[in-house]
């Protein structure tokens, strides 16, 4: 029986982050659940400057994290860089595929890096549970499949990814398959919130990973919560409060996304290996 190494790129810098660790827990409930040996290892990218070698693993989970996502000259870029295209062009040229799921900082930076668009800081930083809408495409997406439309999730970021470059996104064969919540008394442009870069690799603006008790304790953050009253207003600061362990929003889709990726990766492994055995 095939084992099923899995490696998680840590992007926090070394700042604390409740989403890494619900990561971790997402990770270790299929690793439990499985009948498979799964390994788990951490890398600590932009503080410790660690990538893994992409012939040690089968599946890569990047986390959100901090900052700028744009190049600031630091070592660990190139080599993220590098580790990207590793994986994009493995999966071109073999047969046994390689699976990358991308998050927040982890997603800009890939959208930069294969020139989709623009990634531009948001007027003010955005935190909170957000309707999140399925494009044409994405309602073909399965990782989406039990989510209704919109779903909901958590958003927390200072940037975004918006005017993206259809041609480009084309001629590499992805496909934008959620984007935010349509405002129309707001002349901004909506942000992209998920992208298929291919079959093997997938991205969210979003947190999937996020918990109602990860967003209790952010929330505990001033500026979090100032945010969060600034973007949607008093009123619906208390509602989401209000509706924050609701079966059908974000534990929906924290139980949907990164958990069907993971069973989808190992399913596809462990043909592959079956049939080259």
């Amino acid at each position: 029986m095939k084992d099923i190494r899995i490696a998680l790129l840590d992007m926090n810098n070394n700042h604390v982050n409740q989403g890494f660790r619900n990561i971790k827990e997402i990770s270790e409930a299929f690793r439990q659940s499985s009948e498979e040996n799964v390994a788990i290892r951490t890398f600590d990218v932009r503080f410790k400057n660690e990538i893994p070698e992409i012939g040690g693993f089968d599946i890569f989970i990047s986390s959100g994290g901090p900052g700028d996502p744009h190049r600031e000259g630091l070592e660990w870029e190139n080599r993220f860089a590098h580790f990207l295209d590793s994986v994009f062009e493995h999966n071109k040229n073999n047969e046994d595929k390689k699976y990358l799921f991308l998050i927040c900082h982890s997603f800009q930076l890939a959208s930069i890096h294969w020139k989709l668009g623009n990634i531009n800081k948001r007027k003010s930083y955005s935190f909170g549970v957000m309707p999140v809408h399925k494009t044409k495409e994405g309602r073909d997406e399965f990782l989406f499949k039990n989510l209704p439309d919109p779903f909901y999730a958590v958003d927390s970021r200072a940037y975004q990814f918006i005017e993206p470059d259809h041609t480009q996104l084309e001629r590499l064969g992805m496909e934008i398959v959620a984007i935010e919540k349509f405002r129309p008394h707001i002349n901004l442009e909506r942000a992209i919130m998920a992208v298929r870069f291919s079959e093997e690799i997938f991205g969210t603006q979003f947190h999937p990973e996020a918990s109602p008790e990860a967003l209790i304790e952010n929330l505990k953050d001033e500026k979090n919560k100032e945010a969060m009253i600034e973007n949607f207003g008093m009123e619906k600061y208390l509602e989401t409060m209000d509706r924050i362990d609701d079966d059908d929003k974000i534990i929906l889709t924290r139980n949907e996304i990164l958990p069907r990726f993971l069973q989808f990766a190992k399913q596809h492994i462990i043909k592959k290996s079956e049939s080259l055995a």
